[in-house]
């Protein structure tokens, strides 16, 4: 007979039972159920970190190949929503059991689905454990909302124009959250003021850019503020006053607004919670239907009817602006590779233009000369077919075998190939595996009967020896296999610029434009251009 145990531990909660004591018990439950089943006969998948809002988690998706072509007997866990918590997906899962005559085993609420009493437990349980975790999402959001309310700062990047100042701790749901209030910063609010000015007179985020660099005005971090911060500024609802303008727009956009008409005035800003969604790489921008609107304790600079002006003219802009220079283009090799010495910023192929501009051609530019002209970057341009030719002249001096590189990638061949060869991993593995034996006999022999409290004692000491042991070797398994992990990508590393040099050598002109940027970008690590001469700088040396 041959059995599948899943377990799951959501990190985000911090509660219930850890991955191992849920593996433990399974196979306690297992042993006491099927004596003659062997540890071999049992195959665990375990994810870590990943919450039961949907079966998106990698061994739960590794377990439903794996029925497929193994076909196991029984599928075991400790608890129904270590499964899942949606009614939908836990369902689908059972049907296909059912489906391939495979039994589903929870052993915390003693359902088997071999038997008709139990299948139909099992649906009532899933649908408490979805309405679980509807009702926890719900109150997630009535504790957003609670401390909309209280008007407060809590936490994360303080915006451009405030310094926050700790105020008083909130008690919410049992958890402490430190309240803070927004105080001016009088020199960031003379630039946020002329930042939206600016717009609303130029129409143009890049407009405003150049603007504030001919100013010499720059950010808190002492650099020139960049599009996209600009763009956060202008879209920000701290520096809204909580007028009834603002409160019609963002009622039109179907946010959360935690306030009347009665309470708006002319003085106080806005502050805007659950604006992106953190639990994505990220952290991407939510749509406003998701927002929480709430009055803060700080002054408001921008009417609500020129703030929402703002925003119209940026949407306006989104199908007709002007793109900004692009990175990867249908014509140059080397764009966005390239560096500018004078001001660490990349350089970005540029098509020439105007009348007598020939067609094809094009220069690789300075990024911040093009952002904000001579004034914040003076790098002279180079011509891109220039500059394309020479790097790829000095990569032909590599693709000869005799070349550094080459001795270079065999050399760290034979080395990686030592230390793989040295590597002890599969001896810790069986000094686990033997562990793991020795204490999976001795929990069976603690469930007979008639035992001894001296021998019960020995066995427990002898338990807890083990159990201390293989911690140890799991620590110094993690270490080994972070190792092995390292040692495999530098080994595809240099498998893929010996791949790369091969293909330049032999079919670089056949080959697209994007594919000779991608091997480029294989072999290059980058490049420096001082005005006067392009330094490359090879990956390996």
């Amino acid at each position: 007979m041959q059995f599948f145990i899943y377990s799951r531990k959501s990190v985000y909660t911090g509660k219930g039972e850890s991955i191992e004591n849920q593996i433990e018990m399974c196979k306690q439950y297992i042993h006491s159920k099927f004596s003659d089943v062997a540890d071999t006969d049992i195959t665990v998948y375990e994810d870590e970190g990943f919450s039961a809002k949907n079966t998106d988690r990698p061994q739960f998706q590794q377990m439903l190949q794996d029925i497929k072509l193994k076909k196991p007997d029984f599928v075991v866990c400790y608890r129904l929503d270590r499964i899942s918590r949606n009614v939908g997906d836990f369902s689908s899962l059972i049907e296909d059991l059912n489906d391939r005559d495979i039994s589903f085993v929870c052993i915390k609420e003693e359902f088997d689905t071999s038997k008709p009493m139990g299948k139909a437990m099992m649906y009532i349980a899933s649908v408490f454990a979805q309405l679980e975790r509807e009702t926890i999402a719900e109150r997630v959001r009535d504790n957003m909302l609670m401390l909309a309310r209280t008007g407060r700062w809590l936490g994360g990047t303080t915006p451009t124009g405030y310094t926050s100042e700790k105020q008083t701790e909130i008690i919410i749901d049992g958890k402490v959250k430190t309240s803070c209030k927004l105080k001016d910063n009088p020199d960031e609010l003379r630039a946020v003021d002329m930042i939206f000015e600016k717009f609303l007179e130029l129409r143009s985020v890049s407009g405003v850019s150049k603007y504030l660099i001919k100013q010499g005005i720059k950010s808190r971090s002492g650099k020139y503020y960049s599009l996209p911060g600009i763009k956060e500024i202008l879209q920000n609802p701290v520096y809204c006053v909580a007028d009834k303008d603002a409160l019609d727009y963002f009622a039109a956009q179907n946010s959360d607004v935690c306030f009347d008409e009665e309470d708006c005035s002319d003085k106080y800003g806005l502050l805007a919670y659950n604006k992106r969604d953190y639990k994505k790489k990220h952290a991407p921008r939510q749509s406003m239907d998701k927002w929480i609107i709430a009055i803060g304790k700080h002054k408001g600079r921008v009417s609500g009817k020129k703030w929402v002006a703002v925003q119209n003219i940026i949407y306006d802009n989104i199908p007709t602006g002007k793109k900004p220079a692009k990175m990867h283009n249908d014509y140059s090799l080397l764009s966005g590779l390239i560096y500018c010495e004078k001001c660490g910023s990349r350089l970005f192929a540029k098509a020439r233009s105007g009348k007598g501009a020939t067609p094809g051609l094009f220069d690789y530019v300075c990024s911040s000369k093009l952002r904000g002209g001579t004034g914040l970057c003076d790098c002279q341009n180079i011509s891109g077919k220039q500059a394309d030719d020479m790097v790829c002249e000095f990569l032909m001096k590599y693709t000869d075998e005799s070349s550094i590189i080459y001795k270079l990638l065999e050399k760290l061949k034979r080395d990686l190939q030592e230390q793989k060869q040295e590597n002890p991993l599969e001896s810790i593995e069986a000094q686990m595996s033997k562990c793991n034996d020795e204490m999976n006999n001795l929990v069976r022999t603690l469930s007979q009967r008639d035992l001894s409290s001296a021998f019960i004692q020995r066995v427990n000491i002898r338990i807890g020896e083990l159990d201390k042991e293989l911690s140890s070797l799991a620590q110094k398994r993690e270490r080994l296999q972070s190792n092995a992990e390292s040692m495999a990508d530098k080994a595809i590393q240099v498998d893929m610029l010996a791949a790369a040099l091969s293909s330049l050598k032999n079919n670089f002109a056949n080959l697209s434009i994007h594919e000779k940027r991608s091997l480029i970008r294989l072999l290059i690590k980058k490049i420096i251009w001082d005005g006067k001469d392009l330094h490359i700088f090879i990956n390996g040396e």
